[in-house]
């Protein structure tokens, strides 16, 4: 008789590189909120935490958890690029973000609308026309490019290069943490920001002389207690609105149609509910968020889930796995566009929080609006593997070919 041997489990491992990983990290995120919710790098100074309360308390405490990064080693700090205020701390960052609000109120968002209905309409026209397109290269792509270009106040002939510089200031953003940039990426991202720096130089001493109803004669002109936005200020401002306003809402909209196409009960139950879809984009935040993780740099000792880790080390919170905390969310790992209680952190959580949240789901639902409204069916052609975005901070694909039927 033969004695059944069971093997053990494999220990735990966590490569984010991985691309079969990074197509599906769920299972692996479930494991690492049971077995090991805080992970310790071997081969880097990092930890990985994936539990909600964990990543929520992190957010919430940029004391400990810093937002300002040293530079990487060999490198000095003058010769990097100058911080946006997504790399600062108060009380620079609640100065750098007041200046920035006052263009950015709920109100102005709300009358972007009917221009964003124009525009998915215009690019659903086209779209029906060809009746197979590569939907990123169609609409999620241009509608927050023309967004984010027409807010900032970028005239629509260079919307080409806008796009070009955004791909090229994210294609491996986050993945410097685990593998230090080399001198050649530092000497490109250097030229990359001294040319975006003369182009808004230029259009912000047209706008000084010349005020318009955009956001850079908001910038060019704010002032909060009596600080005006410096002029090497404003650079880096831009070139975070250009890429967060870009990249996360193109993923965001892509993630919305492969969810519905994953779900077909969840889509005929939109179709059959339209006022669901703010709800339905809710819930692909939660369950495919476009930004998976979130890095802080530790600044004194601290005990995360009774692990002790000492100063000096990037924390990486994982925000794809907090949002599908058991402990959180009710059957987290359904896909479910009616859900009620959805207190998601795709938008991330406390100072820096995503200040332009309300327009990426303003541009996420009329695209999903539009969609639904213009056509009968849309499906994927094609079954292979979609190509993901090369930085391991997205979750999102560069191509999406799909089949429409008006």
């Amino acid at each position: 008789m033969h004695s059944s041997t069971h093997a053990s489990p494999a220990p735990f491992d966590f490569n984010p590189f991985d691309p079969e990983l990074r197509r599906n990290p769920f299972a692996l995120f479930k494991r690492a909120r049971r077995e090991s919710p805080v992970f310790v790098h071997d081969a880097f100074p990092i930890v990985s935490v994936f539990r909600y309360g964990d990543v929520q308390a992190i957010l919430k405490d940029p004391q400990t958890f810093s937002s300002e990064f040293p530079p990487p080693p060999g490198v000095r700090r003058e010769d990097m690029p100058p911080a946006s205020m997504l790399g600062q701390n108060p009380p620079e960052h609640t100065r750098l973000r007041s200046l920035v609000n006052q263009a950015f109120t709920p109100r102005i968002i709300r009358g972007l609308e009917p221009r964003l209905r124009q525009v998915a309409d215009e690019l659903l026209d086209d779209a029906l026309d060809k009746g197979e397109v590569d939907f990123v290269e169609a609409m999620t792509y241009p509608l927050p490019v023309i967004a984010i270009a027409e807010i900032i106040g970028v005239p629509p002939e260079d919307r080409g290069q806008f796009k070009e510089w955004s791909d090229a200031a994210v294609e491996d953003l986050g993945n410097g943490l685990f593998i230090p940039p080399g001198p050649e990426r530092l000497q490109k991202m250097g030229r990359l920001m001294t040319a975006m720096g003369d182009y808004f130089s230029k259009l912000a001493d047209q706008r000084r002389r010349e005020p318009r109803e955009d956001l850079l004669t908001g910038l060019v002109q704010a002032t909060f207690e009596g600080s005006k936005l410096q002029h090497e200020e404003m650079i880096p401002m831009l070139v975070l609105l250009l890429v967060a306003g870009n990249e996360t809402t193109t993923s965001l909209i892509g993630n919305t149609v492969l969810e519905l196409l994953d779900h077909p009960d969840q889509l005929a139950r939109l179709r059959a509910n339209p006022e669901l879809s703010a709800s339905a984009i809710e819930e692909v935040l939660r369950h495919s968020s476009p930004v998976q993780m979130d890095p802080r740099w530790l600044t004194r000792e601290t005990e995360i889930a009774g692990v002790k880790i000492d100063p000096g080390r990037f924390i990486i919170s994982w925000l794809g796995s907090a949002n599908r905390d058991e402990e959180i969310f009710e059957d987290a790992e359904r896909f479910d566009i009616g859900r009620e209680d959805n207190r998601h952190l795709a938008f991330g959580f406390g100072i820096h929080y995503c200040l332009g949240a309300n327009l990426a789901r303003l541009e996420a639902r009329v695209a999903l609006e539009t969609l639904l409204r213009r056509t009968q069916s849309f499906e994927r052609t094609g079954s292979d593997p979609l190509p993901l975005h090369p930085s391991i901070v997205f979750r999102g694909v560069t191509q999406l070919p799909l089949r429409l039927r008006a």
